[in-house]
């Protein structure tokens, strides 16, 4: 889908006054006596002046502690943050005395009964878990890992063992053993963390027998706890009243700024899933910046954000807790009992920030859903795709014009966003508002050179706190290297293709690795499902180009899942055909045009354009797909045939 010269503007840029970038704004002009006219001079000077930016950051946060340097190196690879500093992140999570009455956790299951915490009440658990943790011999650098649903209890083992200094991963229970194993197996647990069973809208579905192969797949785990979660219990465990049973100070041990607090994996379609590790301070001063900048999350706000503890989502949206806001959660079906159930959710806890994916969004605007306004709700964020320029018309149409829309782009490489928006940031309809502050983000051509107004690479031209610390064992920080500065030296390449404005707004067109390219014209995949998938007939939609090795045009294949009750007839091929060209243009018409049981994605959503392309190329399925980390493995082999009987 073309852009359009002059895009609609939903929203103008709001006033700062009265919001934590209005607060952070006052403290530059005070102390350094810094002011600025818009967003956009804001953001020059945080990418201009790095070290002053974050230093900003710590300062204004009130981060405890003293530094002698912000950066002691800025080469990327390499950069190294506030050397010789020492943080904990579990201590700026945890609120102080004056919090101890504020909520802090709202749980929504449907496994068990609503529950709700304060942050009195989660210093407590944390402290009775830390003093857990230490009886079964768990300190500094150890591995605590979690086969856990988004419940209270995730967030307060996490918590409790990032104070002791050791280091967190998670997998959620709806992942097969085979994956789990791959993931966890990678760093040697000594201690696991398990349900046996929980309740995905009204199914009960069993784990105790892919708990077992875990247990059996994790031979380094001394010590397993069982949440009393779902029907069924967890085998010879501790239970979590035995880890709680015990009293301790709520103490929490100084790490150096890049010690290791979490590991995050790969979306993991076949092989080791990559393991990447973030650090203490690059994790808290990123989230303080992201929501107490950008998403203006204030003390007692409430953030629901669906996810599940696989996705970044879980570690990012728990960081409300930095501005003393409360996280609601919800485990299980999101879709359940039905489209509206969400958006029920955050009116009735009276959330100030939503999150919602874009495939959320667009089937509530095909099926009509007419969203409750409620007065608390400040901005609807939304990440993991392109967000379709209709969905924009959607939300507008039906919260109003002082909604802020912030759709975010970043990844689990950063547990952040490079691009999104905010308060003094414009809304226009189909793009992101910008770069984040401190992210010096930019879209690069073929020769490293930087474009706007056409598509490229989305690099990150600065360090950021928050990029890894690397790799889990990558000593020599080769893959690392490989993964993102193989292709231009020095300058971080995402793997996104991205079309920034000379406003500074931008639009991201899917993955460069599954870039559409037919006489030489560049298409991201994502403004092709704009196209198809806004047609009622079609639920999802997946789309690769295999190139001819002979420079011909190659074949172009689009495969669709249809809404139940419908065909691919001659006349849907038509008006689908019809509909890219005239959208795009003649040369993305498909060559085939075929139905599939299913889209096969990843447990986060990302659709498997790439395993796909390597399927149909003939690589065999068991070499690039794990059944256990996609969801609808089991349609690919339906591709193989389409375009099989195609040829």
């Amino acid at each position: 889908m073309n852009a359009p010269e002059t895009p609609t503007l939903m929203r103008s840029p709001g006033q700062p006054e009265g919001t934590g970038l209005g607060a952070y704004l006052e403290y530059l002009a005070s102390t350094r006596g810094l002011r600025f006219e818009d967003y956009r001079a804001l953001w020059r000077w945080s990418v201009g002046e790095p070290e002053a930016f974050w230093a900003s950051i710590w300062d204004h946060f009130g981060v405890p502690g003293t530094y002698e340097r912000v950066l002691g190196s800025s080469e990327m690879p390499g950069a190294h943050w506030f050397p010789g500093a020492e943080v904990n992140y579990a201590a700026h999570m945890l609120g102080t005395d004056d919090d101890l009455d504020r909520t802090a956790i709202i749980a929504r299951s449907q496994t068990r009964e609503p529950r709700e915490m304060t942050f009195g009440e989660l210093r407590d658990q944390v402290a009775r878990a830390r003093a857990g943790l230490v009886r079964l011999g768990v300190g500094k650098g150890d591995r605590v890992v979690g086969y856990l649903p988004h419940v209270p209890e995730t967030i307060v083992v996490f918590l409790a063992a990032a104070s002791l200094g050791a280091i967190w991963a998670a997998c959620a229970p709806e992942f097969g053993a085979r994956s789990v194993v791959d993931r966890l197996g990678q760093l040697e647990p000594t201690v696991l963390l398990a349900v046996a069973s929980y309740r995905y809208g009204t199914k009960e579905i069993d784990q105790r027998e892919e708990l077992a192969t875990i247990r059996a797949g994790l031979p380094s785990v001394q010590h397993v706890i069982g949440l009393d979660y779902g029907p069924h219990a967890v085998p010879d465990a501790m239970t979590w009243d035995e880890l709680l049973a015990g009293t301790g100070p709520l103490a929490f041990e100084p790490v150096g700024f890049e010690h290791p607090l979490y590991v995050l994996f790969s979306s993991g379609t076949t092989g080791l899933p990559k393991a990447t590790v973030h650090g203490h301070g690059g994790i808290l001063l990123e989230h303080l910046r992201l929501f107490g900048l950008h998403f203006d999350i204030r003390p007692g706000d409430r953030t629901l954000w669906f996810t599940t503890t696989a996705w970044a989502m879980w570690n990012i949206t728990i960081s409300v807790l930095l501005h003393r806001g409360a996280v609601v959660l919800l485990d299980g079906n999101p879709l359940w009992p039905d489209l509206e159930a969400q958006w029920q959710l955050a009116a009735e806890t009276g959330v100030a920030l939503l999150g919602a994916s874009p495939g959320y969004l667009t089937s509530c605007r095909k099926e009509g859903i007419v969203p409750p306004r409620w007065p608390e709700l400040r901005q609807l964020g939304t990440t993991g795709a392109p967000l379709p320029p209709e969905a924009f018309d959607y939300v507008y149409e039906h919260l109003g014009p002082d909604v802020i829309l912030n759709p975010f782009s970043g990844g689990t490489d950063v547990c952040s966003g490079f691009v999104g928006g905010g308060t003094w940031q414009p809304v226009y309809r189909g793009e992101m508002s910008g770069a984040g502050l401190g992210h010096d983000v930019a879209a690069f051509d073929e020769d490293g050179h930087p474009v706007v107004g056409q598509l490229g690479e989305l690099v990150v031209r600065a360090p950021m706190p928050s990029m890894p610390v690397g790799f889990w064992n990558d000593p020599d920080g080769e893959r690392y290297r490989e993964a993102y500065f193989d292709t231009f030296p020095g300058v971080w390449r995402h793997g996104d293709w991205v079309r920034f404005t000379d406003r500074g707004s931008c639009v991201i067109t899917g993955r460069s690795d599954a870039t559409l390219n037919r006489g030489g014209v560049r298409l991201g995949t994502a403004e092709f499902y704009d196209v198809v998938e806004d047609m009622p007939e079609v639920a999802d939609s997946l789309v690769v180009h295999l190139e001819d090795d002979q420079g011909g045009s190659g074949d172009l294949l689009l495969f669709v899942e249809l809404t139940p009750g419908t065909e691919l007839d001659d006349d849907l091929r038509s008006r689908i055909a019809g509909g890219l060209r005239r959208n795009l243009s003649p040369r993305h018409v498909p060559d085939l045009i075929a139905a599939v049981p299913a889209v096969p994605r990843t447990l986060t959503g990302k659709k498997l354009e790439r395993p796909v392309k390597q399927v149909l190329r003939g690589r065999a399925v068991d070499e690039v797909i794990s059944p256990d980390a996609v969801r609808g493995a089991e349609a690919v082999p339906a591709f193989v045939d389409a375009y099989g009987a195609s040829r």
